[in-house]
């Protein structure tokens, strides 16, 4: 049996304050950091994301099949603070890629992300922000498990689930992942106010 390897997390109360944080550095790094947990994808799709996938008038991010971890392309909705970096990337833009590394041509590497985390957050990883985004959506929204799972792009395990579940749900993502932008992005003191409520 297959074990899983999970990668040390952020709890969800904290992401607003930690995204506060993470907009002070003007750098690459920090902006794929941010555009990572916004759209909850994979630390590498986001550093391999190519202009020609992207469309900023839908709002919608197309990661090809041969850069998914499960062999199917993922149609990826667009917050408003993500959609804001990206047109922020396109004003500097050097190449094709979105977050270009100091390479020319090459994106960049994982560990410059992991540089900049161990400053913010030292043990936190990049993967581990796909964990929080599934806690808040679990916790803090009415959204069905499938949805926040196909937000994820994660293979559906059940032979006949999955051959049921052909549609992306694209629009039920996209409500998803703008409630997940604009809790990402609210003053952090509204946060532990809703928790203090909560408690």
């Amino acid at each position: 049996m297959r074990r899983v390897r999970h990668h040390p997390a952020l709890p969800y109360v904290k992401i607003p304050a930690f995204m506060e944080a993470l907009r002070a550095p003007n750098g690459i790094s920090a902006r794929t950091i941010e555009f990572v947990i916004l759209t909850a994808v994979r630390s590498g799709e986001a550093r391999g994301a190519n202009w020609n996938e992207i469309d900023l008038g839908t709002r919608m991010w197309i990661i090809p099949v041969q850069r998914t971890k499960g062999g199917k392309e993922h149609r990826v909705p667009v917050s408003e603070r993500a959609l804001a970096i990206l047109r922020k990337m396109q004003e500097l833009r050097q190449n094709d890629l979105v977050f270009p590394g100091s390479k020319q041509g090459r994106p960049l590497s994982d560990m410059s992300l992991l540089m900049l985390l161990r400053e913010f957050r030292p043990g936190i990883t990049t993967h581990g922000f796909r964990s929080t985004f599934k806690d808040w959506a679990a916790e803090m929204t009415n959204a069905p498990n499938f949805v926040s799972e196909a937000a994820l792009a994660h293979v559906v395990a059940d032979k006949v689930e999955a051959a049921y579940r052909r549609a992306d749900l694209f629009e039920r993502r996209r409500k998803l992942m703008d409630a997940w932008g604009r809790f990402c992005t609210r003053l952090a003191s509204d946060v532990v106010v809703l928790e203090h409520r909560r408690g």
